[in-house]
């Protein structure tokens, strides 16, 4: 499709340049040929004065041979001049045709591994519960517990679709979503998304320290929660019980950098260049309960960030741990 729409791109560019091209060397040749036949006529006039009737019309013979001589180079100049044009502008105009559809093949190209991905996801839950509520239906001594239980399976699998629906919503809506930027202060939105997940933390014995700077940065103070939010939480999924996590903060010129530092399994050097991409996801082996999520968590957080006209980055070993940087304006 996309090589069709180049080539047929190619030909209107193309029909511009060539259009320009002819049409100035029309008007080149016309002033030209013009130039050339007022020289030639010019001494004319002058040596008929001089010469006999028979060394004047041998002259003027002359003359008129190397007016159609110089015509004739004229023409076959211009030719050659709009043949080099359209092979030059063929391929200048093929390859502006190509780098003006590039954006639009690779947001088509996004846009399809991004609903192919989306239905992998929304199939695995509804299998789930169409398999458990077939296999009910068909038991039929199905006990009030199994009932129960059942109910239970399936809202669970409904709880992580609905997950997984914002998510893809977030992430639809990343681009248009309106920020409300205004002096936040850091160490509350920090102390609000590590409240969020206290309890998660005390439950494995994992300490989350902070050591925040009381300053403010120029953002939104909901999305900054959430964005402080996923990486505690991606943190904590990842770290041994008995661990700890480190945030802290400190100003760089105009930006100020908070770190969020665990002690897990870290990630792989295979892994780092796509941990922000959508629906990736490590081997969930390394995770505490084996739960890698849906992979939408820090390709939200990293959109939160470019929002703020910020910038997040990731440095980790294997066995020893993660640190994820996010690097904010200050006020």
């Amino acid at each position: 499709m996309f090589h069709s729409a180049a080539l047929k791109l190619t030909l209107w560019y193309l029909a511009i340049i060539m259009a320009i091209s002819l049409m100035f060397s029309g008007l080149l040749y016309r002033v030209s040929s013009q130039e050339l036949a007022h020289n030639v006529n010019q001494p004319l006039g002058y040596f008929n004065n001089f010469l006999g009737p028979r060394d004047f019309d041998i002259y003027n013979n002359l003359r008129q041979r190397q007016l159609n001589e110089d015509i004739n180079n004229l023409r076959a100049n211009l030719i050659f001049f709009n043949l080099l044009v359209l092979a030059g502008g063929g391929a200048a105009s093929y390859w502006l045709a190509r780098r003006t559809l590039e954006p639009i093949e690779d947001a088509l190209d996004a846009q399809s591994r991004f609903a192919a991905d989306a239905s992998h996801e929304l199939r695995t839950p509804l299998t789930a519960i169409q398999t458990e509520n077939e296999v009910a239906l068909r038991n039929q001594r199905l006990t009030k517990d199994e009932a129960i239980g059942l109910v239970k399976s399936n809202l669970e699998e409904v709880a992580k679709l609905r997950a997984l629906s914002e998510g893809l919503l977030r992430l639809a809506n990343g681009g248009e979503q309106a920020i409300d930027m205004r002096p936040t202060n850091i160490k509350e939105v920090i102390s609000q998304a590590v409240e969020r997940y206290s309890k998660a933390a005390d439950a494995d014995k994992i300490k989350i320290t902070q050591d925040i700077q009381n300053q403010k940065v120029l953002g939104d103070h909901e999305a900054l929660i959430e964005l402080f939010s996923i990486l505690i939480d991606n943190a904590i999924k990842y770290s041994p019980g008995s661990s700890r996590i480190n945030i802290s903060s400190r100003r760089h010129n105009k930006l100020l950098e908070v770190k969020v530092a665990d002690q897990g399994q870290g990630i792989t050097a295979a892994d780092l260049p796509r941990i922000f991409d959508r629906f990736y996801r490590t081997d969930s082996s390394r995770s505490r309960d084996g739960a890698g999520g849906y992979g939408l968590g820090l390709a939200i957080a990293k959109q939160i960030v470019q929002l703020h006209k910020g910038y997040i980055t990731v440095e980790s070993t294997p066995a020893k741990g993660s640190t994820f940087s996010v690097s904010l304006p200050g006020e």
